[in-house]
């Protein structure tokens, strides 16, 4: 603690006038058993807390900084927006040239509209696709986090085509009623759910790579029967790439995947490190949406300039050639180093990545849905967490979680990742894990 002597004295204050001392659940902290880092500032892969201790950050503000912290392009172009006026409440150009990025990265988006988080994106998306359908059930799937959305807190029951009921208090159980929870990667559950309620079913709603149990990929041919499927039926398929979007490739998940949805919900790296979200669609779908359509959405910081920004400056760059392949090849890079730790410490550990995206689950196979990463050992990821932490390397404080690779890391900064990962399986070995 001595370490880290100011975190502990600013967590103490925080506590005092925040609910846990964070304004997020997760930064707590307390999954892997130790106080939040309070961040005095950040530069390209590195961060730095308030006693002055530097950490290679994995976490990158949990996915949207792709380009690393306070990329000088970024920075310069938030300055310059911020010297003409932080917020109009009045359309500007940036809002324009940055839906004309938008429209020409994403395959599947022909109009967009931008929002101030990922959570205002996946509401708006839901309440769209109720407005085009006319019918009101919604099927997502267990492990998928969307958001604080009332009617996407639910957890998962049991059977074919459980209705949810709610995991969070302050969330109605009617609220919920309309909501179908199913195992991720399990298309015959959903195909049952869809023979028994498909012409009631509004919308299937899912992360194309999960994303929020620690990282998951789709199984062969998950992601093109559900589009088949709704096709079938007449529901409309949202892909929340608030995490993937432009994370993989330009284009998202669904550029990866070949698979492509109704709506798209998109947040972090649009925002080039500020808030911001957007929900994207057809001409047609998009029609419904007010002032145009009857589909009522609105917010009075949608589209503020600095965000706006960050953002298209930020998707500038990604066009770069060479940027995702460089990108890739470090994530590998850093994916076969853990292994061959690992495997060199005895430590039973599986790395799961997709693109620049991963996670390191302590279990001895590959998880396919969220009953399978729940099996996982949170105790032993802790231990690894703290020590990792020790040695300046700062992940996700949660088993669930991903970790990001920047273009900004280094293949010195892997490697020495690489080598903080001996000693923390070392720890984890010590423990009895």
């Amino acid at each position: 603690m001595s370490l880290r002597k100011l975190s502990y004295e600013y967590y103490e204050r925080a506590k005092r006038v925040l609910p846990g001392g964070v304004n997020s659940p997760v930064r707590s902290a307390r999954a892997v058993g130790t106080h939040p880092l309070f961040i005095r500032e950040a530069k390209g892969a590195w961060i730095w807390d308030e006693d002055g201790n530097r950490y290679i950050d994995y976490v990158c503000s949990w996915g949207p900084l792709i380009l690393g912290h306070s990329h000088p392009k970024v920075v310069e172009a938030i300055k310059e927006a911020a010297e003409r006026g932080t917020s109009y409440g009045i359309p500007c150009k940036l809002e324009v040239e940055m839906a004309e990025q938008v429209v020409k990265m994403v395959p599947s988006i022909e109009v967009v509209r931008f929002v101030n988080s990922g959570t205002e994106a996946v509401m708006s998306a839901i309440r769209l696709a109720r407005a085009v359908t006319g019918r009101k059930k919604i099927i997502k799937f267990d492990g998928c986090y969307h958001g604080h959305v009332d009617a996407l807190l639910v957890k998962a029951g049991s059977g074919v085509a459980t209705f949810g009921m709610p995991a969070s208090a302050g969330v109605p159980e009617e609220v919920v009623a309309q909501t179908i929870v199913l195992p991720y990667n399990d298309l015959e559950a959903v195909r049952s759910a869809m023979e028994l309620h498909g012409k009631e079913i509004a919308a299937i709603i899912v992360e194309p790579v999960a994303g929020n149990m620690g990282v998951v990929p789709p199984v062969d041919g998950f992601l093109r029967g559900l589009r088949e499927l709704c096709e079938a039926q007449g529901a409309l398929l949202i892909f929340d790439e608030v995490i993937t979007g432009f994370r993989l490739t330009q284009g998202g998940a669904q550029q990866y995947y070949g698979v492509y949805p109704d709506i798209t919900c998109l947040g972090k790296i649009i925002g080039g490190g500020l808030p911001v979200g957007a929900y994207g669609a057809s001409v047609e779908i998009m029609a419904h949406v007010a002032p145009d359509g009857q589909m009522y959405q609105a917010g009075t910081l949608s589209g503020n300039p600095l965000a706006m920004a960050a953002g298209l400056t930020t998707l500038r760059i990604l066009e770069v050639e060479g940027i995702y392949e460089e990108l890739n090849e470090k994530a590998a890079y850093l994916e076969r180093g853990l292994k061959e730790v690992a495997e060199n410490r005895g430590v039973t550990i599986t790395v799961q990545r997709v693109g620049s995206m991963g996670c390191g689950f302590f279990t001895d196979r590959s998880v396919k849905n969220f009953d399978e990463v729940k099996t996982c050992n949170t105790e032993a990821y802790g231990v690894f967490f703290r020590a990792m932490l020790d040695k300046g390397v700062y992940l996700a404080p949660s088993q669930f979680e991903a970790f990001f690779v920047s273009y900004a890391h280094t293949m010195e900064d892997l490697d020495k990742t690489i080598e903080a990962a001996h000693y923390a399986l070392k720890k984890v070995l010590e423990s009895g894990y």
